[in-house]
């Protein structure tokens, strides 16, 4: 019993001089990590790839991450900046801040990038915020810089039919055609109500000429001394391609509204 009483008394003591348990920094979920392809929008205007929900969040500062592909210097190039959103809970939302213009220039050659930026999100309240109601969403947004690249098909000369048409008989002729010269050329010519017939096919290019970036890998609330470098117009590392840093902050500028 005394034995017994004594390791109470240990663990107890333990539980007492233990540390208490302090938020170091807000994590919100990943939401996407391969690269996508990502079209214009809306004429071209900011338009979000991923989206963090910040309600409640501790600290004034952010930082995201997320990955790049098919960026090409000169021929498709992107913008990309992190806007921070109220949403009123009526399917609307309002711009609160947003942070400068990264330009993603990428390389003369295919590489995956990883962009780090980090910031400091101005959201009105922060930790304090307002309401039960408000929720605030932190955004990776984009837009195309140069681009999308016109990526030409492959045209050729091909006779064809639909699938499991029979491939046994006679199924097509050889006539004679001229061209704009005057010349006469053999060619073939599909017999009629043959389903086979020749004709020019084009074959799409598999690259659509878009470049691909990934939605937030994450987006974490840290304190200024972990991320000091995050300022109002931001803060990015890129490995893979190249960048710089373009327009001022600006929440004047067109956005997808939905």
């Amino acid at each position: 019993m005394v034995n017994e009483l004594a390791e109470l008394r240990r663990r107890l003591a333990a539980v007492e001089r233990a540390p208490a348990p302090v938020t170091k920094f807000d994590r919100y979920p990943a939401v996407e990590w391969a690269a996508q392809g990502r079209p214009p929008v809306g004429g071209n205007i900011w338009s979000s790839v991923g989206i963090a929900n910040v309600t409640g969040l501790t600290f004034d500062r952010v930082e995201v991450k997320f990955i790049t592909d098919h960026l090409y210097a000169g021929r498709r190039e992107a913008e990309v900046r992190l806007a921070a959103f109220r949403h009123t809970g009526m399917a609307g939302r309002e711009i609160v801040s947003a942070s400068g213009v990264l330009n993603l220039t990428g390389d003369t050659d295919r590489n995956v990038g990883v962009v780090i930026m980090r910031w400091v999100h101005g959201i009105p309240y922060g930790w304090d915020y307002a309401d039960d109601t408000t929720i605030y969403t932190i955004e990776l947004q984009h837009r195309y810089r140069k681009g999308p690249e016109n990526r030409r098909g492959t045209t050729f000369y091909a006779i064809a039919a639909p699938q499991g048409t029979d491939t046994n008989g006679n199924i097509l002729n050889f006539g004679h055609t001229q061209d704009d010269g005057g010349k006469w050329w053999w060619v073939p010519t599909y017999r009629k109500d043959s389903p086979w017939a020749p004709d020019f096919v084009t074959i799409p290019n598999a690259d659509n000429g878009a470049y691909s970036i990934s939605a937030l890998h994450y987006c974490v609330g840290l304190p200024a001394e972990r991320i000091p470098e995050a300022t109002p117009k931001g803060w990015a590392w890129v490995r893979g391609g190249g960048h710089s840093w373009g327009r001022d902050p600006d929440i004047r500028e067109p956005h997808f509204s939905v």
